[in-house]
């Protein structure tokens, strides 16, 4: 087969698909990539993939630049003519799957979060049902990262029951995120987010909470990877002179700083499964994060990390509060669970596994 892969990022392709991708390859699968060429690229031609680009404005509403997309895809398509395609992301799989269906492609959806638009109860939401509803109408399967956005598609009307796919997310690779022997507090603690740095992450109440920790004279501090909003630079960079944040920026291997952190926090509003709770657990370090769908599953609560609620920078700091009282054993008998967890229920290979059963 000629599956084709359509997807926003080719970071992201390569960083949370290359396992299924070298497993259709190894099966005998050609496949292609039909993605923006921002990076990772030598590394998905190094595994076999022939990537094909195309433009996407990934945040933006603007319908002309959304209408060209969908003419990318069906040129591409038309051109391809792939035996199946297999769509990530909300705009991919709006106009990806639009693009398949008219092209009479078989193809699934991957719904790995659901964004801003279903978050909202007025016309945004109402329109971006109905997009979904027309673009995943003919899909083989609709893959979910977790249950309550497959329950909210299904309920809505959106998919069939019988589309839907549950999975653990995209899996965490155990070796590639392999346990490391947890740090001594010696410097005090060391908390670490991951990821963009922007309200939806919870970024507001990861710095308010912070910023009382240190008021309360707690020793610990907060290293922080990833690309930012031009609103943060400055408190950012303040954070920085005030003694307590280190900003690393993007990191294409985040496995050092996961090593060095005690404890990953990530108090996101929204999440399909965020991918940094998998590998910081599965690294052997505890977490704390929000209660909600997407996050709330990498954590047992209590046991391998903390949940806090949503929004909420009150309880933010009482749960990394909670941590730092912690002693040094308890905290790394924490890691030690959130790595059996993973091992249990998050592994790459059994993911990729029943991923691919539904695509041949």
């Amino acid at each position: 087969m000629k599956i084709a892969m359509i997807i926003n990022s080719s970071s992201g392709l390569y960083n949370f698909r290359k396992d299924l991708i070298q497993r259709m390859i190894a099966d005998g699968h050609e496949v292609i990539a039909l993605t923006p060429l921002e990076g990772r690229t030598d590394q998905l031609e190094e595994i076999g993939v022939r990537l094909i680009n195309t433009e996407i404005d990934r945040r933006g509403l603007n319908p002309l630049h959304d209408i060209s997309l969908y003419r990318q895809y069906r040129k591409i398509l038309k051109k391809e003519k792939p035996d199946f395609a297999v769509t990530y992301t909300i705009k991919p799989n709006v106009y990806g799957g639009v693009a398949c269906r008219m092209s009479r492609i078989s193809y699934a959806g991957n719904i790995t979060g659901l964004g801003t638009a279903f978050e909202s109860s007025g016309l945004l939401r109402k329109v971006a049902t109905i997009m979904n509803k027309v673009a995943l109408k003919k899909a083989k399967c609709v893959f979910f990262e977790n249950a309550e956005n497959r329950d909210l598609f299904v309920n809505e009307g959106i998919i069939s029951k019988n589309q839907a796919v549950l999975l653990n997310g995209a899996g965490v690779n155990l070796e590639h995120f392999s346990y490391q022997s947890y740090p001594t507090d010696d410097n005090g603690i060391r908390f670490l987010f991951m990821g963009r740095v922007m309200k939806e992450k919870g970024i507001d109440e990861l710095f308010s909470a912070m910023q009382r920790l240190r008021d309360d004279g707690e020793n610990c501090s907060l290293d922080l990877l990833g690309s930012f909003e031009e609103k943060y630079e400055e408190q950012i960079k303040q954070y920085e002179k005030d003694g307590w944040l280190r900003f690393h920026g993007y990191q294409s291997d985040v496995r050092p700083y996961i090593a060095d952190s005690h404890c990953f926090v990530l108090p996101s509003y929204h999440e399909g499964m965020a991918n940094t709770n998998l590998e910081s657990a599965a690294t052997g370090r505890p977490v704390i994060t929000t209660n909600i769908p997407g996050c709330k599953e990498a954590v047992v609560d209590g046991k391998s990390g903390f949940l806090c609620a949503v929004r909420n920078a009150n309880d933010l700091c009482k749960k990394m509060k909670q941590f730092i009282a912690l002693s040094q054993d308890k905290r790394e008998q924490m890691g030690k669970a959130g790595r059996n967890h993973m091992e249990n229920v998050f592994d790459k290979r059994k993911v990729v596994a029943e991923t691919v059963k539904h695509i041949y």
